[in-house]
């Protein structure tokens, strides 16, 4: 539930400004209030939902310059990882991402939107572990969990698939090498391409 609202909003169909009824979102999905109430502070905590005491949930006004801002942060954040797993990463760890990344192509060729996009999900997740700094990966993923809905819907572009890949590619082949500079470069890169697809709330939201 919580995916299926956050995807509204972000694709716009759920407005800023827009009431999120308790009543009509448990009917809609057939369930009872409490997943709802659940599923509204979760998305309060990625910054979609505003919420007050004794007043309906609202979809928030993400304006363009604040989800910009969280991109950036978040570009910085997988640089860092990026090129910390590349001077840090076991020999099994190096080898389970080429593996794992090689394994996505068919992905990509079977146009499994959603397949790949949980596999993305994965290949950033062992960039994170490998860097090997808790500290950091606590602020990445949690970074990562307030901008999830926006980094999902880079699915939605044609051809978006390939591209991933082909970024991938560039991340992979510089850890491989243990070039940690190049594979900051890369990571970062990959990161600010799909920064462009939050402007399609963004520009909703400004409206």
């Amino acid at each position: 539930m919580v995916r299926a609202i956050a995807d509204m909003i972000v694709t716009g169909q759920m407005l800023p400004g827009e009431k999120l009824d308790e009543i009509s979102l448990a009917a809609r999905f057939e369930v009872s209030r409490t997943p709802v109430r659940e599923a509204l502070r979760e998305l309060g905590a990625m910054g979609l939902v505003d919420r007050e005491p004794n007043r309906s949930a609202v979809v928030t006004n993400v304006t363009e310059n604040y989800l910009r801002s969280m991109f950036e942060a978040m570009a910085e954040l997988e640089g860092m990882c990026a090129r910390l797993s590349a001077e840090r990463m076991t020999v099994d760890e190096r080898r389970q991402l080429e593996i794992e990344h090689r394994a996505s192509a068919r992905l990509v060729h079977q146009g499994a939107d959603e397949d790949y996009a949980a596999y993305n999900v994965e290949f950033h997740t062992r960039l994170y572990r490998g860097a090997h700094n808790d500290h950091i990966y606590e602020l990445v993923t949690q970074s990562r969990a307030r901008l999830s809905p926006f980094r999902r819907a880079q699915f939605r572009l044609p051809g978006r698939l390939t591209k991933s890949y082909a970024e991938h590619e560039e991340i992979v082949t510089a850890i491989m090498r243990a070039d940690g500079v190049a594979a900051a470069r890369a990571a970062y890169s990959h990161v600010e391409i799909v920064s462009g697809v939050s402007a399609i709330f963004a520009s909703a939201g400004d409206k």
